[in-house]
């Protein structure tokens, strides 16, 4: 049998056309909604997305066993509100408008954000490998506990849509949770055995390294000053998305030329230092891995050079090795012997590269590592036994004294005015925050602070900004608790000023706004690392938190916090709230961490006493005591508590500038 041309041609169109109503009748789901998910309980939770335009939406749950309708708009977009029961499932959820999508093992619970930078990122195990992760992980089996991580992306205008890890709600189990925020899990773990183990479904959007007013929106960061500069230039970013990446790949090869040509490290683009023969006595010693700020570099951020002569046995000549670097903040390339063997983005990743036996003799070997930090934390960091050489299982430590030079300081740099960076304002609220909204949520908990250490009286305005902006955008007081900043660096010998410790009083500003808490964990940090393991007493603190003050529950959610001070005689006496069962010295021996200072403004340390709700100060060296500060360090040794083993808030009565 044969076709006129004509005829196929036509079928052809009929069946194009069919394919085409299909595909445009397809019900579009924001990846919030999926099987697993948690919908907020007792309330009205939104249910949007797409489908075809000016087509009826029908949203039925099986828990009431009521529809919701709508019609969508001219571009296919529908929104409505979905009522919810108390606690409980699973249920399904259920929308159709030409097409019918089922969502299954539907949840009704407590829904909350996580949201911060590393220190609410770290996971369980990966990079994080909190304390006794193991067996963490093989308990983690939690049904009720749902979790939503959404993955690292930057936009410089609010979007839509978002990136999910399994591109959709889990389960939590042995599992799912090992890449999850460990700060997030203890919290839902700690809140779903206080709640009756009602379901909890947890939203975690979290970036290492990312200031707060990343996560931040424009329209909101124009109302603080020291944004306009940058909030003019964003506004002269194209919209249109390819004129947009043009602009923004030519400020960011402008911004690698300056890295390279700067550079002390390069001669036109070639490497001066990597090569076995270079001369490198004057070069500097630190220790590795350990952080440039914890040793020679306070404060530095740039490029610094690494080299390390090894001598290698004459079984390892001519051989493959493995040589792994542990982690390395932020981004690195590794030489071997003058020849690059690998480079790698990221603070929170692995180095692990194969050395080629052609590059491998025996006797002197020379091992080169270009180090790049553009903020924060810099150099190499982790356990000492995973930076190693090997040959199968003959591992060669190289911890220790390794060689370094400065390569290049950020502050010899032209920034490009506006990147895609996510230490960039607004880009993280942009992409990791916006597409979230308008979802039905409980609260929110926050880890942040490390990266805007330095600048803590803009912090004290922009922290509250950033609540009230996220408040706005979902147009509710919801609870807002964060984590104050733990202790870490080296501890002073005499009382001096600290950033960290002004930091940690700029977070306690945001406490002026209603609905919000802070958990102190000024004990259980780490001098000498800035990502604390014990991350399962930051999420009991966070739920103790949400306990009492969400949730109604009569417990001791903080620590002694300072009230008010008089001075009698030749003593300061501090009077506390939140003190519950009493005041206490943790370890039973006499109070530190308090300091004293006269009118001449020096501090001194302090004696210190409990009297009731009151500690009672003085020192024989300050005779008529003004003002005193406690734990005011960047890692302080100090051992107020009360009765439910919560530590003391730092403060300060004094408001001197320093």
């Amino acid at each position: 049998m044969k076709f006129n041309h004509k005829i196929l041609m036509l079928l052809f169109l009929l069946v194009g056309l069919q394919v085409s109503n299909r595909l445009s009748a397809k019900v579009i789901m924001p990846v919030l909604f999926s099987d697993n998910m948690v919908l907020q309980q007792k309330t009205e939770a939104p249910v949007w997305g797409e489908c075809k335009p000016n087509r009826q939406v029908k949203v039925q749950a099986n828990w009431n066993n009521k529809t919701y309708k709508t019609i969508s708009d001219q571009s296919g977009k529908w929104k409505l509100k979905v009522e919810t029961p108390e606690a409980g499932g699973p249920y399904k959820l259920t929308v159709s408008a030409e097409e019918t999508v089922i969502f299954n093992n539907v949840m009704i619970g407590e829904v909350w954000i996580c949201s911060g930078q590393s220190n609410m990122e770290m996971p369980l195990a990966g990079w994080g490998q909190i304390a006794n992760f193991e067996n963490e992980i093989a308990a983690a089996d939690h049904p009720n506990i749902r979790l939503f991580q959404v993955e690292k992306v930057t936009a410089l205008s609010p979007v839509t849509s978002l990136k999910v890890m399994g591109n959709s709600w889990l389960v939590c189990s042995p599992k799912s949770i090992p890449e999850f925020s460990a700060t997030a899990y203890f919290f839902a773990k700690n809140l779903s055995e206080r709640l009756n183990g009602i379901p909890i479904g947890l939203i975690h959007t979290s970036w290492g390294g990312t200031p707060a007013e990343a996560w931040t929106s424009e329209k909101s960061l124009e109302l603080l000053p020291d944004f306009n500069d940058y909030i003019a230039e964003l506004k002269k970013v194209p919209t249109d998305l390819a004129e947009q990446k043009k602009y923004i790949d030519k400020q960011q090869n402008d911004w690698k030329v300056q890295l390279i040509s700067k550079d002390r490290g390069y001669d036109k683009g070639n490497t001066l230092w990597v090569q076995p023969e270079f001369d490198d006595a004057g070069w500097k010693s630190m220790s590795v891995p350990q952080s440039w700020e914890e040793q020679m570099l306070k404060d530095f951020d740039g490029v610094v050079w690494f080299r390390k002569s090894i001598d290698l046995p004459a079984a390892f000549a001519g051989k493959d090795l493995v040589l792994n670097l542990g982690n390395v903040d932020d981004n690195e390339i590794t030489f071997f012997n003058g020849q690059q063997i690998g480079s790698t983005e990221g603070y929170d990743r692995n180095r692990n590269y194969t050395i080629s036996g052609k590059l491998v003799k025996a006797g002197r070997n020379v091992i080169t590592v270009r180090v790049f930090d553009s903020g924060g934390g810099g150099g190499f960091y982790g356990d000492s036994k995973n930076v190693f050489i090997a040959l199968g299982e003959n591992k060669l430590n190289l911890s220790g004294s390794w060689k370094y030079n400065i390569g290049l300081n950020m502050k010899e740099l032209v920034a490009p005015k506006v990147t895609m960076n996510q230490v960039q304002p607004t880009t993280l609220f942009n992409a990791m925050i916006n597409p979230l909204v308008p979802y039905a949520i409980k609260g929110a908990i926050w880890y942040q602070g490390e990266a805007n250490v330095d600048r803590a009286k803009q912090y004290s305005l922009l922290f509250p900004l950033m609540i009230h902006d996220w408040r706005k955008q979902w147009n509710a007081d919801f609870p807002f608790y964060f984590v104050q900043l733990a202790n870490y660096l080296k501890s002073d010998e005499q009382p001096m000023t600290s950033p960290w410790a002004e930091l940690r009083e700029a977070q306690q500003a945001a406490l002026s706004l209603t609905n919000t808490g802070i958990a102190t964990t000024i004990d259980i940090g780490n001098g000498e690392n800035i990502h604390p393991k014990n991350k399962q007493e930051v999420g009991r603190r966070l739920a103790l938190l949400a306990a009492a003050n969400t949730y109604g529950q009569n417990v001791v959610s903080c620590g002694p916090v300072y009230n008010s001070f008089k001075i009698d005689g030749a003593k300061i006496v501090i009077k506390f709230n939140s003190i519950g069962g009493e005041l206490k010295s943790k370890d039973g021996k006499i109070l530190t961490g308090f300091a004293i200072a006269g009118v001449d403004k020096n501090f001194y340390w302090a004696n210190a006493e409990i009297s009731g709700d009151k500690v009672i100060v003085s020192c024989p060296a300050v005779e008529f005591p003004v003002a005193v500060r406690y734990a005011w360090s960047n890692n302080p040794d100090c051992n107020l508590y009360n009765a439910e083993n919560l530590p003391a808030s730092p403060f300060r009565t004094d408001n001197w500038n320093e």
